[in-house]
């Protein structure tokens, strides 16, 4: 890393500079500065209050803030030092429940200044944290109509008989086709506190969602497919192009609208310009593994040891596949390795077009 240029942390709007110092195993000592004005401590207090309303108590102040019990050993830190630290560095007691205990951390000092301090110093550790969290629920699209799972069988049994023998060409590599989608941002949601936040978010959207729906549902087609990464002879993803049958952009114009929502309420970091649609049919981190079957395990690769498999004559024969025509009528946050009674992802929440 370039200590001149370090890394920057945009969390509620403020802007802050993290300078890793030391690294040990899940613990991160880090120093985080505030990029803003000279001697701009009231206003970063006044900005957290508004986010975390610090109290005035008999003995001073007071601020309690939700944090996901899987965050705390990060603010806890080896044998306590972090903690330590921070109250040392800004003269405030900070009161962390115990491990699996979901509640509050409650920061409290003489000063509001110095309470506020605190919170924003936990904030940005809490951010930087989060970040390393796997996801645990994703925004999509649902493609898992009758008639489009009907269409994906047949690729898929076409796809066996002509190109089983290409390197790693097997059915374990298959989507479910119960639980196709259309994938459109990825969220770590750490306890039921953030998934029931997540899901009203998603409602804030539903005025945005129909006014480019008109209320109604989008007519869609489901054709061709496309690969990941640059060589179509080492492929890990291969997936279903969508449009809408009236080549409109309002697929697209709700999916960028909905990241757009959901990265200015951090939840979601943007990682790409543009929102790639895609419907998995094809993923090498579904092939299935004997010895972890064996051990119990989930049956599924690790990313580092994914095989690749040989797409070069799928995309000849099957480049403009058609899978089928549907309505799209809702938009999902789903829960990752979950399904429901109808076999597809269990809804966290959901927004209907009409």
């Amino acid at each position: 890393m370039d200590v001149l240029r370090p890394p920057l942390l945009n969390i509620h709007g403020r802007i802050y500079r993290r300078n890793i110092i030391k690294e040990e195993h899940y613990e991160e000592e880090e120093e985080f500065s505030y990029m803003g004005p000279a001697d701009s401590e009231e206003l970063v207090a006044d900005e957290t209050g508004d986010l975390h309303p610090i109290e005035q108590t008999d003995k001073g102040y007071r601020c309690a803030i939700d944090v996901p019990s899987v965050l705390y050993k990060y603010i806890i830190g080896k044998k306590g030092e972090t903690r330590r630290r921070l109250e040392a560095d800004t003269k405030t007691s900070i009161s962390i429940p115990k491990q699996g205990v979901e509640g509050q951390i409650v920061i409290t000092g003489s000063s509001r200044s110095a309470v506020s301090s605190a919170v924003t110093r936990v904030e940005v550790l809490m951010d930087s944290f989060r970040k390393k969290q796997p996801f645990t629920h994703f925004l999509s699209f649902p493609l898992n109509d009758p008639k489009i799972q009907e269409g994906f069988l047949s690729f898929k049994d076409e796809v066996l008989q002509k190109c089983a023998q290409d390197h790693g060409v097997e059915e374990s590599i298959f989507q479910n086709p119960l639980k196709l989608h259309l994938t459109i941002g990825t969220v770590a949601l750490l306890n039921d506190v953030e998934v029931r936040k997540a899901s009203e978010h998603l409602q804030e959207c539903q005025n945005f969602i129909r006014d480019i729906t008109d209320g109604k549902p989008l007519p869609l087609e489901v054709k061709g497919v496309e690969y990941m990464n640059d060589d179509p002879g080492m492929v890990d993803v291969l997936y279903a192009k969508v449009h809408v049958k009236d080549r409109s952009n309002k697929l697209q114009e709700i999916a960028e609208r909905l990241v757009e929502h959901f990265v200015s309420v951090g939840l979601l970091a943007r990682e790409w310009d543009r929102v790639k649609l895609h419907g998995t049919v094809m993923n090498t981190l579904f092939r299935k593994d004997s010895s972890a079957e064996d051990s119990g395990g989930t049956g599924r690769q690790a990313t580092s040891e994914r095989e690749a498999f040989d797409a070069r004559n799928i995309l000849k024969e099957f480049g403009t596949y058609c899978f089928g025509e549907f309505e799209l009528n809702a938009v999902q946050l789903s829960q990752r390795y979950s399904s429901d009674c109808t076999g597809y992802y269990t809804s966290a929440g959901s927004v209907n077009f009409s």
